[in-house]
């Protein structure tokens, strides 16, 4: 290779003292990407004579120490297999994605969300998975309802890589100085516990402290946070891969939180920042809607949590992270789903779920001694694990970010006073209309 390198240098000095005009430039620029050419494919003959598979894995894992865990986890599959070595690089943001399947030029793997399945399909950018999954010799131990949010119009698009849900955290301390013995299992204790928390210290109009925060602003995170409400209602907000936000359960479970907000019981946070805990931390709200990957119990607060209170019937939203296998060559396809199967396995699920928080995907992990040490440790994460069977998802369609903005606008229009639960749905879903009828 070196002996190549000194043949080139030698013949683009040739080609320098050869020609002194513009025509050389133009020249030169040939010859070298002829070389890059060239260098790239004796640097591919080479991974391919040595008989090793190199997978690069786009991963945006957050906070570090998670991607920590991640990492180690990689590279323990790599020191498994000779003959695949996977490459995780740290690649935030969707442009950079999009523009990276646009151009050809995809990783083999891709960790992101599940909520843009259908551009990825729309966009033939990743391998549907279900006759390998079929195939996996423990399949059986994958928790059914983890893949519910991975599946579109029958395949199975990506694979959980760890899942979650949404309850609700509380000050014990504050329930006590109210008088509340117990957390609220329905809608209306909920709403009730919500008032007698709301408390005027100084009788000034403006209570110091207030039941519950709601979050404020038309970002993925506020419909993230009402999903649970909307599923809990019997509602939906796609029928037949068509919007349909004016459904009765769609209508009633953003009334609800219209109705917190019109008693007075809850306080909106700083716009598009409903997942700070700053308010829950200070004793200025009793109760706050999030997941396991909450600061409130890395903190020295008192705080316990309790399951979303039931509406028409008992649910919550699945939170998962999931990955993908892009789609680039068979070999490398096949490679790939190879480190799929070591997610999905026992060994990777339990020591990832216990030095994360996430919860298990597989349920011989979820019964393992050590996940269960680590329940015990942490008595608040059975309320998530007891919510996962009755956990689902968002959609997954290709305009769900049209969706998800548009539903996102008649919430916070809600909780602003702009305008009724039925008029900003209503508004809403005849804005998504015309969108649909334009594409």
């Amino acid at each position: 290779m070196n002996n190549i390198l000194l043949s080139l240098l030698h013949f683009k000095n040739y080609l320098r003292q050869l020609f002194d005009s513009a025509w050389r430039l133009t020249l030169l620029g040939i010859v070298l990407s002829f070389c890059i050419i060239f260098l790239f494919s004796c640097q591919e003959a080479t991974h391919k004579g040595n008989g090793v598979i190199h997978l690069t894995l786009w991963q945006s894992i957050n906070p570090p120490v998670n991607r920590d865990v991640f990492e180690k986890l990689v590279e323990k599959f790599n020191h498994k297999h000779s003959d695949i070595q996977v490459e995780s690089v740290y690649a935030e943001g969707l442009p950079k994605i999009l523009t990276a399947v646009v151009g050809n030029s995809s990783p083999d793997i891709l960790s992101f969300y599940p909520q843009l399945t259908g551009q990825f399909v729309e966009l033939s950018a990743i391998v549907p998975l279900e006759s390998w999954f079929d195939q996996l010799p423990f399949k059986t131990e994958v928790i059914p309802n983890t893949l519910e949010e991975l599946r579109l119009d029958g395949h199975l698009w990506s694979i959980p890589l760890y899942t979650s849900n949404m309850a609700i955290f509380y000050r014990p301390t504050l329930f006590e100085a109210a008088g509340i013995k117990e957390p609220p299992k329905t809608w209306e204790e909920l709403r009730q516990v919500a008032r007698k928390l709301t408390i005027d210290k100084n009788g000034d109009g403006r209570p110091e402290q207030h039941g519950i925060m709601l979050p404020l602003g038309k970002g993925e995170w506020t419909v993230f946070s009402w999903f649970p409400f909307l599923l809990s209602a019997g509602g939906e907000v796609v029928t037949n891969g068509h919007p349909n936000l004016t459904n009765a359960g769609a209508i009633t479970a953003l009334k609800f939180w219209e109705d917190l907000i019109k008693d007075g019981s809850a306080i909106l946070s700083a716009p598009e920042r409903g997942y700070e805990e700053d308010n829950f931390l200070a004793g200025r709200v009793a109760m706050q809607i999030t997941g396991p990957w909450t600061y409130i119990t890395k903190s020295k607060v008192d705080y316990k949590l309790f399951p979303i209170p039931t509406g028409a019937e008992k649910a919550t939203v699945i939170g998962n992270g999931n990955l993908y296998v892009m789609k680039t060559k068979p070999e490398r396809e096949k490679a790939a789903m190879k480190f799929l199967e070591f997610v999905l396995s026992e060994e990777f699920q339990t020591e990832w779920a216990v030095d994360t928080g996430f919860l298990p995907v597989n349920l011989k992990s979820a019964q393992s001694p050590a996940y269960q040490k680590l329940l015990n440790s942490k008595p608040w994460l059975k309320v998530f694990v007891e919510q996962i069977p009755v956990s689902h998802p968002r959609p997954i369609i290709a305009g769900y970010n049209r969706l998800s903005d548009s539903l996102g606008r008649a919430i916070e229009s809600t909780l602003l006073g702009k305008s009724s639960a039925q008029q900003a749905l209503k508004a809403a879903q005849e804005r998504l209309e015309l969108i649909w009828k334009s594409n």
